[in-house]
């Protein structure tokens, strides 16, 4: 099984007191009961596979929130243990580390996975056992709606779709072409097209390709030759932006989240600057909620965060707060039950308890715009 060492040593943790929004409180509240059994969680994250990059963010979150919440004092004394496992981004995988979380290390609680593959694969497995699930996607099938015990802290494609369109009808873009691959781009295009009288936009040249694709230049020419009042391109893949720009398109490039980070960025070269992104967390220009978080993450790690460890931080500090309210060693349904509520977290504000079991709305998004490899926040907030 692939245990991460710093999850195994939940006492050294427990003990520490490194990180600066540490240091303020009475050292009595950092060091916790002596000898008390830990609290065990697991977090299945996509380390490796297809889905690796958004998966070790967010472990980094994740790790980073537990060592916080045990150098506060822990779940009620007690030190906040994570049993940590790679899915390699495979359903099956994930279905098979689930059981050996649920079964074997016997946790309260699992935080991830990455995918929604894997999402709904073992949904049901921790439903019925009222264990809960925090997931790192948005709402998918309609299965998931029974689920009352998995909660979602991205958003669902359609609300992703509606943030993009938000910004080019209130900008004035009318005529957009859009440019997506035929993995993620597509899930993204199936809300997208449903959405287009609703926002007063007209989608006049749309082009897919392959989610594999080096060159999409011929795509991407098509939709220049439509004169477009803005593109979007929805791929976490790189080449799309680099092909877009070497065609000397003038007009506005619009993404998603999933292409806000600085790996994708950084591929991207020349290409990056002034591509605009409905995202939640700028690093460089943090919110006044947001700035604690950045800082003990660049402490920890030596860089900025985006917001999949974002999301992994607000999974474990969100999970925190139910097992105090509820009771560490409380069963499962009412544990599900003190989680369904309002959270405010780093990332955005969540509601649990709303149908979608995430309840992330269009006020929570943040624009940025890419300059030099740099995020800079927008003044634009997007209307309902």
């Amino acid at each position: 099984m692939n245990h991460n060492p710093i999850t195994r040593a939940p006492r050294a943790l427990f003990a520490a007191a490194g990180l600066a929004l540490v240091l303020a409180m009475p050292p009595v509240l950092a060091q916790g009961k002596p000898g008390a059994e830990p609290v065990r969680i697991g977090g299945l994250f996509s380390i490796t596979g297809g889905l690796a990059a958004v998966g070790q963010a967010e472990r980094e979150g994740a790790l980073l929130a537990q060592k916080v919440v045990n150098a506060r004092g822990g779940i009620g004394g007690r030190p906040l243990e994570m049993i940590v496992e790679d899915d390699g981004s495979s359903p099956d995988s994930a279905v098979a580390k689930a059981n050996a979380l649920l079964h074997t290390h016997k946790v309260r609680a699992i935080v991830g996975p990455s995918g929604i593959a894997q999402t709904v694969a073992i949904g049901g497995i921790t439903q019925a056992q009222k264990v809960p699930l925090f997931s790192f996607s948005g709402l998918g099938p309609a299965v998931e709606r029974e689920r009352h015990c998995v909660f979602h802290l991205t958003p669902s494609q359609e609300l992703n779709a509606r943030a993009v369109l938000a910004y080019a009808r209130d900008n004035g873009l009318k005529r957009v072409g859009v440019l997506h691959d035929s993995g993620y781009g597509q899930v993204v295009w199936t809300s997208l097209k449903t959405l287009d009288r609703e926002y007063g936009v007209s989608f006049i040249q749309v082009e897919k390709f392959e989610i594999a694709a080096t060159d999409v230049t011929t795509q991407a020419a098509k939709i220049k030759a439509a004169t477009p009042d803005a593109i979007i391109v929805i791929s976490t893949s790189p080449a799309p932006f680099r092909n877009v720009r070497q065609l000397k398109v003038g007009v506005p490039i619009i993404s998603v989240h999933g292409t806000a980070t600085y790996e994708t960025v950084k591929a991207m070269g020349e290409a990056a600057d002034n591509i605009i992104h409905p995202e939640f967390i700028v690093s460089e220009d943090p919110l006044p909620g947001q700035k604690e978080f950045v800082e003990a993450f660049r402490k920890e790690y030596g860089k900025l965060p985006k917001h999949f460890s974002a999301v992994g931080w607000d999974a474990v500090m969100a999970l925190a707060a139910g097992l105090k309210a509820a009771g560490a060693d409380a069963p499962g349904d009412k544990l599900c039950s003190a989680l369904r509520r309002p959270y405010q977290g780093v990332t955005s504000g969540y509601d649990f308890a709303a149908p979608d079991m995430g309840g992330m709305t269009l006020a929570g998004f943040t624009y940025s715009k890419l300059q030099k490899g740099r995020f800079e926040r927008l003044p634009y907030k997007a209307k309902p």
